[in-house]
């Protein structure tokens, strides 16, 4: 049976009254370096959405940080020129309103003639679809930003996606829970400057060659290394620390196999995918980011009942070769998708995640590695093997959203005593005495 089969989300009121399509902002780019990655997801889910359901409204975080939105923005031939984008697209400001929506207003810096001309846009967001790769988008700090702004968002909240984005945190929070991982030490910069030769030294006093390093808060296998010798391991912690001021450094799982699983769902109920099995190119002992983003047209192999984007759009990590659903014994399967269900409600998630392991061959043992809270191309080419398609898969999402922001806003949020009132305020003044 399909894990499909599983689902059975109810209907979820919206904040609207009307029968208009819901507007769903489209959250992609930001501060990051999966910042391509990132517009590559975003406009993937974008092209998925029901237009009789949904309108996506494009919301682009350039590398400095500016929003922008703007139809072309939709565009991914857009993106071939960065600056000619940014001087088309409107630069924009997030507004709450008390509506459980927010509103895109148009941020008009002084001396755009063009743009004072006509009336300044604003536009309703009913919900957000978040696409982002790393950085704030990933590690908590704009799913903190939705909730504060009290409007729907897809994604774990702001505890499960900065937990997911810490390697060295979900390796130990796994740890506490019973589930494997490899053994490791993690490196913060100020632990490493000028102590070096300390620092390697206690890597090889824990552990054995094979090593392998990376950044302990970035994605898409950026800053990622295998070492085998003292001088490798030095030259790899000082890369690996271009991208984060904290790095893993673990023991290589030399006879490896790695499973990924996808788990879709909340706190109510998840469901796993099937699994992958991802395949490096034959000289990467590792993955690289150019195994899993760059792979010519024709070199990939495709997943199983996944389709080919079109020639202009990049497939993501759909791109990736891969083996779907991974060659494994019904019983290695099914432990596999309960530990993957097991981690997301350890770590709190929704909406969809993928969840990476390591299988030593030599011994049978299963390890956790790592959680993806945004998974790249939201790991659709392993939900349409399992039942779901693109179009259902972001309809959840945005339903799974809607759901918990129902969810949260039906609790009690404030508290009806003022303590500012003034018989409250004895003993506050300044110029009392106590």
């Amino acid at each position: 049976m399909p894990p499909s089969a599983s689902f059975c989300f109810s209907s979820v009121p919206g904040p609207t009254v009307s029968s208009e399509p819901l507007q769903v902002g489209i959250v992609l780019g930001g501060v990051a370096p999966e910042h391509e990655v990132s517009v590559i997801t975003a406009l993937q889910a974008a092209a998925a959405l029901d237009r009789d359901r949904y309108t996506p409204v494009p919301i682009y975080v350039a590398k400095d940080g500016t929003w922008y939105t703007g139809d072309a923005l939709l565009e991914v031939e857009a993106y071939r020129d960065l600056d000619a984008l940014r001087e088309d697209a409107l630069p924009v400001a997030l507004a709450p309103t008390p509506y459980g929506h927010l509103e895109l207003l148009e941020d008009r810096a002084p001396g755009i003639l063009k743009r004072l001309q006509r009336p300044a846009l604003r536009r309703r967001i009913d919900v957000m679809l978040l696409g982002l790769h790393g950085g704030p988008g990933e590690n908590g700090g704009v799913q903190g930003l939705c909730e504060t702004f009290n409007v729907p968002y897809t994604s774990a909240g702001v505890f499960g996606s900065a937990l997911g984005m810490d390697k060295v945190m979900s390796k130990r929070v796994c740890r506490q829970a019973g589930i494997p991982v490899v053994d490791f030490v993690a490196l913060r910069e100020g632990e490493w400057a000028g102590r070096e030769a300390a620092a390697l030294d206690e890597c090889e006093a824990t552990l054995d060659y094979p090593l392998v390093v990376k950044p302990a808060r970035c994605g898409s296998s950026i800053g990622i290394a295998q070492v085998n010798t003292r001088a490798e391991l030095d030259a790899a912690i000082e890369d690996a620390l271009r991208y984060d001021d904290k790095v893993v450094v673990e023991k290589a799982v030399e006879a490896l196999r790695e499973i990924n699983c996808s788990v879709l769902g909340d706190g109510h109920e998840a469901t796993p995918s099937v699994l992958e099995e991802p395949v490096p190119s034959d000289d990467d002992a590792v993955l690289t980011f150019q195994d899993k983003y760059m792979r010519e047209d024709g070199e990939a192999a495709k997943a199983e009942g996944g389709t080919k984007s079109a020639e202009s759009s990049p497939e993501g990590m759909a791109a990736q070769d891969r083996i779907v659903p991974a060659n494994l014994s019904d019983e290695r399967t099914e432990t596999i998708q309960d530990l993957a269900v097991r981690i997301f409600h350890q770590f709190e998630c929704a909406g969809v995640v993928r969840i990476d392991f390591m299988i030593d061959e030599s011994t049978g043992r299963v390890y956790f590695n790592e959680i993806n809270t945004i998974p790249g191309s939201f790991s659709f080419y392993l939900w349409e093997p399992s039942g779901v398609s693109f179009d259902a898969l972001v309809d959840r999402l945005v339903t799974i959203a809607r759901r918990r922001h129902r969810d949260r806003n039906g609790r009690v949020q404030t508290y009806d005593v003022n303590l500012l009132a003034e018989k409250n305020l004895q003993g506050v003044k300044a110029d009392e005495a106590p």
